[in-house]
């Protein structure tokens, strides 16, 4: 089963550029699977984080100031 594979351009600075072409030397893999990779990577970890959010969207909620002032009643500030 093939993949459909679509083209786009991505503007890479220069030193990052080239770790990645070393990387894809040593590894034997192009800079277009590496990136790829990345991506993929990223973006099921944000589907990650997503579920996480959802379970925990009914957690009570404290607001900066409140954790502020329990720190400092607990003499941790």
């Amino acid at each position: 089963m093939s993949v459909a594979v679509k083209r786009a351009t991505v503007y890479l600075d220069s030193s990052l550029h080239r770790v990645l072409r070393l990387k894809s030397a040593e590894t034997s893999r192009s800079v277009s699977e590496l990136i790829g990779e990345a991506v993929t990577w990223a973006l099921q970890e944000d589907l990650d984080d997503l579920k996480i959010f959802k379970k925990r969207a009914h957690e009570p909620t404290i607001s900066f100031e409140s954790a502020l002032k329990e720190l400092k009643r607990n003499g941790k500030i």
